[in-house]
């Protein structure tokens, strides 16, 4: 993910910002004593670097989803930024995964890039539909807006939100820098967001840190943490959002989506790993781990 990211991060004061004060008295209202969905992945599901580590050696491309599926819980499903999936892809999707696996897909970009959510009950109409074929495997799908969606356009945004069935679970990324700046605009925003049960988008990344903003609008929470190739701040940071979480959990959240980037995603995995034993020894849980395959001696006899 090239937003926000910087070539020298010598600078960047990574410390997480405070929470919101509207955040743990909107979890609070939701705390029971059940155990919280964790939901860990990474935004693809093939990378050659992963076959023979990740993935069986040999492995082919066309069983990279197959064997994603066992190593990662979700996966943030970019590929429908671009096209909307026909319904045998989304069937082959939802069975090649296991049970408890949930795709996040992201709307399309006719829909919220190109005509910035005006005019688009149509396609935005087919997208629902498609995904809704996901069943089960369905996690939260994302809208992504560009930086250039300012405060200004809040009303299309709840006409938006206002056609979205309720079958479909809806998180929103903003970039635009107005939503952040002005208490105001942001303050108009979360209440929107909270009346049509829409949650938020926190992305940790170098470059843009008003866009972890800590306010959570519903009992669930999608975060999308950019990584710098497993720089020492990379584990520092994850550290910092295991306490983050696990007062969260203790206040009341319900669900949680975390996709871990790293560029070209190569080692994302290996921090992946460190979150899902951090989360463990602090919060208790009991998450897999993904499992690295040990290759043969060369030679050996099996």
């Amino acid at each position: 993910m090239d937003f926000g990211k910087l070539p020298d991060i010598s600078r960047v004061d990574f410390t997480l910002p405070p929470n919101h004060p509207d955040t743990l008295p909107l979890l609070q209202q939701f705390k029971t004593d059940g155990k919280p969905q964790v939901y860990i992945g990474l935004p693809v599901w093939v990378n050659k670097a992963w076959v023979g580590k990740y993935y069986p050696a040999r492995m082919p491309e066309r069983e990279s989803l197959l064997w994603y599926g066992k190593q990662f819980s979700t996966i943030e499903l970019n590929s429908t930024h671009y096209h909307i999936p026909s319904p045998d892809t989304i069937d082959r999707w939802r069975n090649t995964v296991p049970h408890g696996f949930k795709f996040c897909p992201k709307f399309p970009q006719l829909i919220s890039h190109e005509a910035a959510l005006r005019s688009t009950q149509d396609v935005t109409a087919a997208f629902c539909e498609a995904i809704a074929g996901l069943e089960d495997k369905l996690g939260e799908a994302f809208l992504q807006l560009p930086p250039y969606f300012a405060p200004s356009q809040l009303p299309d945004l709840e006409a938006f939100l206002q056609f979205i069935p309720e079958s479909i679970p809806i998180t929103v990324e903003l970039r635009h820098e107005g939503w952040f700046a002005d208490a105001d605009a942001s303050q108009e925003l979360f209440a929107v967001l909270e009346k049509y049960k829409a949650g938020t988008v926190l992305t940790d990344v170098a470059g843009r840190r008003d866009v972890l903003h800590m306010r959570l609008t519903t009992p669930s929470a999608m975060i999308r943490f950019v990584g710098n190739g497993l720089h020492p701040t990379d584990y520092t940071r994850i550290d910092a959002w295991v306490e983050r979480l696990k007062e969260w959990f203790d206040n009341g959240l319900r669900q949680l989506y975390f996709f871990v980037h790293e560029p070209d995603n190569t080692l994302a995995p290996e921090l992946e790993t460190y979150l899902v034993e951090r989360l463990n020894k602090v919060c208790g849980f009991d998450l897999k781990p993904p499992m690295k395959f040990v290759q043969p001696v060369q030679g050996e006899l099996f």
